[in-house]
């Protein structure tokens, strides 16, 4: 570990608890204090080894406010960020505290570790040697833009979607980008119920629409041919 370093981005499971590494476990015992998104779900996997570092939230609710205070205790304080599950700044809070920590000359390491978007990827069965990673749709304003520019996209598309929005998600990329593009669904990745659907957009619709679906979705869709 870097002296120097005074933000630390650590990676956490995004559901078996194995998957974290040693060297996040040391780190979340060194630092002065933990930033969770959620101090509860953290304050259960801190539980789970025994680690009693004081925890202060921060979440995309309140990051705007927090970061010049934070900024400024990192001119003495070692911290770390993490999110709920996962890996900070990828659709979760994060890039703000980056950004600014790195306009102060404040030095920031990011351990590798868990995130669901590589493991929706590699096990969908689409090409993995080049994709793009779109996070969220846009809920309203902007949403038919993005989807008719990823209408046109040639490369493997990685998509994030809560569970009362898949069907409708599913529905829209079939309109867009045709019924019988190939696509996966990915749901509670390395958890005890963790399932993957492969098929054609308009087959995946009708699945889940005839389906109770729970977890953390990721959709992964083939390119435009």
């Amino acid at each position: 570990m870097q002296e120097t370093a005074a933000l630390f981005l650590v990676p956490t499971p995004i559901g078996n608890l194995e998957d974290i590494t040693l060297r996040a476990l040391r780190i979340l015992k060194e630092v002065d204090v933990i930033l969770a998104e959620d101090t509860r779900t953290s304050g259960k996997l801190l539980k789970h080894f025994d680690i009693s570092t004081p925890m202060q939230s921060y979440h995309a609710f309140n990051e705007h406010r927090a970061v010049e205070g934070l900024v400024q205790r990192l001119a003495s304080e070692r911290m770390a960020l993490v999110s709920d599950a996962g890996t900070p700044a990828i659709s979760d809070p994060g890039f703000l505290l980056v950004r600014e920590c790195l306009a102060q000359g404040i030095a920031v390491e990011c351990l590798p570790g868990p995130t669901a978007l590589i493991p929706a990827l590699v096990n969908s069965g689409l090409p993995a040697d080049r994709f793009i990673f779109e996070g969220f749709l846009p809920h309203k304003k902007g949403r038919q833009t993005r989807l008719k520019q990823l209408a046109k996209e040639s490369r493997t598309i990685v998509l994030y979607e809560s569970p009362h929005r898949l069907v409708k998600a599913l529905g829209q990329l079939a309109e867009h980008l045709g019924e019988d593009r190939q696509a996966s669904v990915s749901r509670e990745l390395t958890k005890l119920h963790e399932e993957t659907q492969r098929d054609t957009l308009r087959e995946l619709a009708n699945y889940y629409a005839n389906s109770t679906v729970k977890g953390e979705i990721v959709i992964v869709v083939e390119g435009k041919p």
